[in-house]
């Protein structure tokens, strides 16, 4: 299976802020951000491994700025690293200022999909081959994420998370 680069993933999604997707201060809700970056992460897996892909979990979501109503929010997505049959794909959301047009970071996430066939069973992905700096250093830390997960999970025993001992060594 050959490699893919992580712009190959790309996934923008581009919308406003309505009123019925806000909270008493006019702010756009937690849970639709939530639900706008997991439909951006699923098309970006799916564009990787094509094939279909599932979540398998939100393992960090930071709510760094509120979105006011009435805002341009574009969600980026792409594919970090790729492991077996699953992906992380990292997010980042970008507000648009109504005014100079001028775009800020607001929030970002990491995502964990998996590729399945139509039975649900996990298939093999392709590899990821990262070209920029950002996805380089992205990718280097996406297996400490991962072994971190998996240790809080109760999926791996914390001697054997050898990426995050050797940050301690």
């Amino acid at each position: 299976m050959q490699a893919k680069f992580p712009s190959e993933s790309l996934t923008v999604l581009t919308d406003m802020v309505l009123p019925g997707e806000t909270n008493p201060l006019n702010n756009l809700f937690g849970g639709e951000l939530l639900a706008r970056m997991d439909r951006a992460a699923s098309i970006a897996a799916r564009r990787h491994s094509r094939r279909i892909t599932v979540t398998a979990s939100v393992n960090h979501v930071a709510f760094n700025r509120a979105i006011p109503l009435g805002s341009v929010v574009t969600v980026e997505a792409k594919v970090s690293r790729s492991f077996k049959s699953s992906m992380e794909i990292y997010i980042d959301v970008w507000v648009e200022d109504r005014e100079s047009g001028s775009r800020a970071k607001a929030n970002e996430a990491i995502y964990t999909f998996v590729a399945v066939d139509d039975t649900g069973r996990p298939v093999e992905v392709p590899a990821i081959e990262p070209q920029t700096e950002e996805e380089k250093s992205r990718f280097e830390g996406a297996l400490r994420r991962k072994q971190l997960s998996l240790v809080l999970a109760g999926k791996m025993k914390p001697s054997e998370a050898t990426e995050l001992k050797a940050l301690f060594i």
